[in-house]
């Protein structure tokens, strides 16, 4: 009983190192793409830059848009929204890496 246990704990842990490491390189993913689509108006913390807040672009911070559901980001991503360009050309996953990167910004 207790060899099982640490097989399956053994097997567990494998995975979990997998996902993690994964996961890490999704994010830096994510980061990167943040920086080169969206840093530009909506700032590297995601506040805004003085471009983008000129222009009306959303603070990723506040309650408001951390409010907003995934599906609604992944709308607002994928087809824009008033001065803010679509991203439709982006492949799902890496809008869906966005969506969980903008979930990071919160306050």
């Amino acid at each position: 009983m207790k060899r099982i246990d640490l097989k399956v704990f053994t097997i567990a842990m494998a995975i979990a190192v997998v996902l993690s490491v994964s996961l890490s390189a999704r994010a830096q993913d994510a980061a990167g793409l943040f920086k080169s689509k969206c840093a530009a108006c909506h700032g590297a913390d995601g506040t805004g830059s003085a471009t983008g807040k000129k222009m009306g672009a959303h603070d990723f911070t506040t309650a408001e848009v951390q409010g907003l559901s995934d599906a609604q980001l992944t709308d607002i991503i994928t087809n824009g929204k008033n001065k803010m360009p679509k991203y439709a050309s982006l492949p799902p996953e890496q809008i869906k890496g966005l969506v969980a990167y903008i979930r990071t910004l919160k306050k």
